[in-house]
């Protein structure tokens, strides 16, 4: 799912001092976030927001067929990214220029991908000796290729080939590689040309560190109470998402370009999906250190990558059960 608009509200004013927000993809899952600027709950809590997405993302897009505006284009690395913990993870600890984070919160804590293959790949036991596709290490699709490879008891390292860079339904159709990931409406399209749904974790409930907040670990010391706003205005969007379908659906018409009521009522299913007290999540966490193996990623503690304290006293205090109550 791509989104065909821009992320900052239209005509706001963004002082120099606003915290910048990057949005590591255009998904389902950063809905909360689009609605938090569409709907004032940043402004409510006192947020001057300038928000964007990374350059790398807006070309994925447009490859999609999906020209997002310029000027909605940020070339800076975000204060706070809203983007997978494995892939910010995995690459803070394996790029020296990385920047390092914390994860504050974790929105999508399941793993939503479908295992896709040529035609000819019917079952787990055809998967052997077979190239498999992806994005970069760490993405959360080449995450759940890894986790689903060790669900069939298969050696990523011995008994498949793992190539990067080939994760798009394109690579299969040109014989690149044998076997991909997708999710959302991408599952449909690698039908329509073809591809097996060879395999679909989202009832496995693979629990994953996805899509969520994540700080500069540098930045976060000094500015506990803003990060501490923006977390209660992420609880409040993520209830406004889940409680006011009609506003959900006119923020996915206004910054997605979707019309099809039944395309609207399928992505709302599995946008309410997301927990509605986004913990991060140490079971991904854990999950992530079994298949990301180094050093510098196991010698720590699932604890070691995350602050839960903005969650939990939100949660604690009944803030976040007191925006689901009817009056």
């Amino acid at each position: 799912l791509v989104a065909a608009g821009a992320l900052l509200s239209p005509g706001a004013a963004v002082a120099q001092d606003a915290l910048t927000v990057e949005l590591g993809d255009v998904s389902l899952t950063k809905l909360p976030f689009i609605m938090a600027a569409d709907y004032g709950i940043y402004e409510k809590n006192n947020l001057k927001i300038k928000q964007y997405i990374t350059p790398s993302a807006a070309k994925a897009i447009e490859a999609k067929g999906v020209k997002v505006p310029a000027e909605n284009i940020g070339r800076e690395e975000g204060i706070i990214n809203i983007g997978g913990g494995s892939p910010t993870m995995v690459r803070m600890h394996s790029v020296a220029t990385a920047p390092h984070r914390i994860i504050l919160a974790t929105t999508d804590i399941y793993s939503r991908y479908h295992i896709l293959s040529r035609a000819d790949i019917k079952t787990a036991a055809d998967v052997k000796g077979k190239r498999i596709g992806y994005g970069n290490p760490g993405a959360l699709s080449h995450f759940s290729e890894l986790m689903w490879l060790k669900q069939i008891g298969l050696d990523p390292e011995k008994d498949v080939e793992m190539y990067s860079n080939g994760g798009e339904i394109e690579d299969v159709l040109k014989g690149r590689v044998d076997i991909i990931t997708a999710n959302g409406v991408s599952v449909e399209e690698a039908k329509k040309h073809g591809l097996n749904d060879l395999h679909n974790l989202v009832p496995d409930k693979v629990h994953m560190p996805g899509s969520g907040v994540n700080v500069l670990s540098d930045w976060l010391p000094k500015n506990r109470e803003v990060a501490a706003r923006f977390i209660k205005a992420t609880v409040e969007a993520i209830a406004l998402m889940k409680t006011d379908k009609e506003k959900a659906f006119a923020s996915m018409r206004k910054w997605y370009g979707i019309t099809d009521p039944k395309v609207l009522e399928g992505i709302y299913a599995e946008a309410t999906d997301l927990p509605n007290k986004p913990y991060p999540s140490i079971e991904g966490l854990k999950n992530m250190q079994s298949v990301y193996k180094w050093r510098a990623i196991t010698r720590k503690k699932p604890e070691d990558f995350i602050d839960a304290s903005f969650v939990t006293e939100l949660d604690k205090s009944g803030y976040i059960d007191g925006l689901y109550k009817k009056d």
